[in-house]
């Protein structure tokens, strides 16, 4: 006898998790509709449809109608955000979507999904069937026995998932599937306004769990717990009790189990098609319906409002009677054709190193032992030129026999007139730099290619595929297992499969590039990658090899001291405050200031009740107490203690003795670069003991210096360039101190007569014009009223009509087209500009002005870094490139190329794109970073 597996999908959880997995790959049809949500949860029903085999199925919703959880407790889900605009318009044709597969969807008012899914699960399970309940809530742990499972859909590479009682206990360290709900009750549910008990997050819930084994044994034996954990316990017992309650499934929803309706049937072709066609859904089309699906035959894209959102029956009309699934399958390694290669023989190796020789462009991929480049081992190559068909060369653990077969392929790796094509190619460039190869030729990175093709969006190989190419690569994880201590490494893994994962790697990458290129030239953004992001990679890769130098003695020296600072501004808050608390608390922290101190009688609190204490809340109450301003700086000196003076040494490289960081160019929308392990960026520069940090970077050599080159206001020139406003322009040409003119014009008063005053409220101006900053932001920001931030800014715009005018046209074009550029045409798209909500639509409006400037500025330094490499190489220096931090670069030289390097760098940077407004550099010298600076 055939199982009967029953799937239960949990319906807005499923629909919720593809709009925000995929929140970052707009997806937009001709006719303006996101349909990335409608996209993912196609996507996932397909894999379900295809890999699965189910023999029963059905959708579950909740309907607006209020539950007992509602009625018994009404803060139950009263915090939930409003549905975003773009998934609320999707929903009506995920329904038709639901309805063309020919579906159940199951709704019951005064019942939410979880309970209708719980019952049916329960009266299946009796009749024999396998249930599956697919849902990424953790909530569903509570129901899981023998024959009712959790099944996890696959997301970001990773395999779908399947739970049981066995990995339900072990996840959420229990006896008892029931616990789960115990759990839940102690730890609450912050997105469900679940309560729980304050004070006991997942770890202590687990823990108490193990020892009284229920809520009510915890509440029972409350005597044997100490202190605060005490206190909470027997304070919010019953709210304890209650949350229990709202985090359990109920089992007895009045709903019959309908096997007939539940049957899997064929879709409905004449339904789904047309569907297909007005989402625009070309590859989805073909994988259902072959290569006869013709998207020019769409209808008009439908108006959603029309639809109603539950009006759908509990099942299909049209039986079969031979349920089956007939769609082509989502595309994988294991149904499409290919012809993957391992090459292990000299032999072989050296015809295949001969075959690359001939070729314009190939792409090649790396396989290693860890993600850290310049301390990886090569496991093998691959290599692959046309669509399906791939090679993998696999080196072996010894070192001199791994070198030995790298160099064969080193002439046409180092060949500078054969383009390589890679996915994050700057790994491949440091990793084989460790062989003695240095990668040249012109580069194509599809990694790279698709930020500029759509920067907001996620940028990895696998998420790439599954949106371009309809394909689902080997997940890493199938092959060496989850991130943790028993990971294997690529080299523990049987060699054929290797093989299938890293030509696989190659081909695909392969693929991307061939549609990625039409894309960028679409986008007219080919010159920009050609010219700037690609050849960048090289400078990247080399700036990371160099590495920088950290004196360890200064930074045990600070920390030392610094952890003196700390300990002397906790006790000087507790003095103030008059009693003596937990400053890293933000719970404690909030009662303090809110409860005890009454700082703020309109304080905000967070959806769990605490009070918010974050930076920007501090911030604005620093001017009303010195307590604030202490606990603002107990913070930066503790961060500044851990996450650098503590933490540099440790990423000190032990092959090199310096530290490499990583920069990433696909991370910021705007086109700036930032960096990882150490994060540069982030290095503290506005307070004195942040700029200490920077003494600890030092030369490598005795007779060097550190070398630092700065744009000077750089974001303020470019805003001027961009908007041509001549009082602007007319301050940079005549030298002025820009804000001191701007003071000037804004007060009516000299340039000789400004006061300090003056001018940090014109500085303060000038910046935040750059954000959008508001009235009431730059009266927080200043300390003064509303309305004199008010007159100031009017007075700004009266002086700088130009920026005003550029503001307002820059906003316009944006809602227009979609997006705004930089200078060299890099966009930023803006899917929120028309949006109908204000806060949404305001923060798109502040990215549209903002990003053509930062944008601007970050091509600028880049071409700089790219001059400035090449005439290193050109005229064989020995001084090195170490750091690029925002708008400054970091050089480590001999003192006697000191001279040459200034020279150099100041005509590379000032002249790096040509501009109206005059481009002034700041270069000093020092035995450390924060002496040269």
């Amino acid at each position: 006898m055939s199982v009967k597996k029953l799937f239960l999908l949990d319906g807005m959880a499923l629909i919720y998790r593809a709009y925000f997995a995929l929140s970052k790959v707009p997806r937009l049809t001709s006719y303006g509709l996101n349909t990335g949500a409608i996209m993912g949860f196609t996507n996932t029903l397909l894999e379900l449809l295809n890999k699965q085999k189910p023999t029963h199925i059905a959708v579950v919703f909740d309907t607006s109608a209020p539950t007992n959880r509602h009625l018994e407790f009404p803060e139950y889900k009263a915090h939930r955000e409003k549905m975003p605009e773009d998934l609320s318009a999707s929903i009506p044709y995920i329904f038709r979507l639901i309805e063309g597969f020919n579906i159940p969807i199951i709704t019951m008012d005064g019942y939410e999904a979880d309970d209708i899914i719980g019952t049916l699960a329960k009266k299946a399970e009796k009749e024999g069937f396998d249930v599956y309940c697919m849902t990424p809530d953790k909530d569903f742990g509570q129901l899981v026995s023998d024959h009712i499972f959790i099944y996890k859909p696959a997301r970001m590479g990773n395999g779908a998932e399947t739970l049981g009682v066995p990995e339900i206990l072990e996840k959420w360290e229990i006896t008892e599937v029931s616990q789960v709900i115990d759990i839940l009750g102690l730890w609450g549910d912050a997105v469900d306004n679940i309560p729980g008990i304050p004070g006991i997050g997942e770890k202590t819930a687990k823990k108490l769990i193990q020892e009284y084994h229920s809520v009510e044994g915890i509440i029972e034996n409350s005597h044997q717990l100490k202190g605060k954990l005490k206190e909470n316990v027997e304070n919010y017992a019953e709210q304890g009790r209650i949350s229990k309650k709202l985090a359990t499934i109920q089992l007895d929803v009045p709903i019959e189990l309908d096997e007939k309706a539940l049957e899997l049937e064929k879709p409905d072709r004449e339904r789904l098609e047309p569907l297909f066609a007005d989402l625009e859904f070309r590859t989805l089309g073909k994988r259902v319906f072959g290569d006869d699906f013709n998207i020019v035959e769409s209808a008009s894209a439908p108006t959603s409002g029309q639809m109603d959102l539950f009006a759908s029956a509990a099942s299909s009309t049209d039986s079969s009677p031979d349920p089956v699934v007939p769609v082509v399958p989502s595309l994988n390694i294991n149904n499409t054709p290919h012809n993957y290669i391992l090459v292990n023989t000299a032999e072989d190796q050296q015809k295949l190193a001969e075959k690359l020789a001939t070729l314009q462009s190939f792409c090649f991929d790396t396989e290693s032992t860890s993600v850290e480049a310049l301390e990886a081992e090569i496991v093998g190559l691959s290599f692959s030129w046309e669509k399906g068909k791939a090679y993998y060369v696999p080196t072996p653990s010894d070192r001199e026999e791994a070198e030995n077969i790298v160099s064969l392929f080193k002439p046409v790796l180092e060949n500078a007139t054969i383009e390589k094509i890679g996915q994050n190619i700057k790994y491949d460039i440091l990793l084989l730099s460790r062989y003695g190869v240095r990668v040249q030729g012109p580069l194509f990175d599809t990694m790279i290619a698709h930020y500029l093709i759509d920067p907001d969006t996620r940028h990895g190989m696998d998420v790439l595929a599954e949106i371009y190419l309809g394909y689902t690569p080997v997940s890493i994880t199938e092959l060496i297992g989850p991130r943790g201590k028993n990971q294997l490494t690529m080299r523990d893994v049987e060699i054929t499969k290797v093989t299938e994962y890293a030509a696989e790697d190659a081909d695909i990458t392969w693929q991307l590039h061939e549609i990625f290129k039409p894309l960028l030239i679409e986008t007219q953004t080919l010159e920009l990658a050609e010219k700037v992001e690609f050849p960048l990679v090289y400078v990247l890769a080399d700036i990371e090899r160099n590495g920088v130098k950290i004196d360890v003695d200064t930074l045990k020296v600070f920390s030392k001291s610094l952890e003196e600072d700390v300990k002397r501004l906790e006790q000087t808050i507790y003095e103030k405050t008059g009693v003596t608390f937990n400053i890293a608390s933000p719970k404690q922290l909030g009662e303090v200031l809110f409860d005890k101190l009454q700082l703020d009688p309109k304080a905000k609190k967070t959806k769990t009740g605490q009070y918010k204490t974050g930076e920007d809340v501090l911030l604005a109450l620093a001017n009303k107490s010195d307590i604030v301003q202490d606990i603002l700086d107990f913070r930066q000196l503790q961060k500044l203690k851990s996450t650098y003076v503590d933490a540099l040494p440790g990423l000190i490289n032990k092959e090199t003795g310096l530290i490499h960081t990583s920069y990433n160019q696909a991370v910021a929308a705007t086109g700036r670069l930032s960096s990882t392990n150490p994060n540069l960026q982030n290095i503290p520069i506005r307070t004195e003991k942040g700029r200490e940090v920077r003494k600890a970077f030092i030369p490598r050599s005795t007779g060097n210096v550190l070398l630092s080159a700065d744009y000077s206001q750089i974001e303020l020139r470019l805003i001027a360039e961009l908007s041509q406003d001549k009082n602007m322009l007319e301050a940079f040409a005549a030298g002025h101190d820009i804000h001191r003119a701007t003071a000037a014009r804004v007060y009516g008063v000299p340039l000789e007569e400004v006061t300090s005053d003056q001018r940090r409220n014109a500085k303060a101006v000038n910046f935040g014009i750059i954000y959008g900053q508001s009235a009431f932001g730059l009266s927080q920001n200043l300390g003064i009223s509303r309305k004199d931030a008010s007159d100031i800014i009017d007075q700004y715009f009266s002086q700088y009509t130009g920026i005003r005018q550029y503001m307002t046209s820059t906003i316009e074009s944006a809602k227009e087209k979609g997006y705004v550029e930089t200078i060299l045409k890099r966009r930023r798209y803006l899917r929120d500009i028309n949006s109908a909500n204000m806060t949404v639509r305001g923060f798109a409006e502040r990215n549209a002005i903002n990003a053509p400037i930062q944008g601007s500025a970050a091509d600028l330094i880049k071409i700089a870094m790219i001059d400035i490499q090449d005439d290193i190489i050109n005229s064989s220096l020995k001084g090195k490139m170490i750091m690029q931090v925002h708008d400054e670069l970091v050089f480590d030289v001999p003192q006697e190329e000191a001279d040459r390097f200034k020279t150099i760098i100041i005509d590379r940077m000032k002249n790096a794109i040509k501009l109206q407004v005059p481009i002034e550099v700041e270069v000093g010298l020092g035995s450390n970073w924060l002496e040269a600076h």
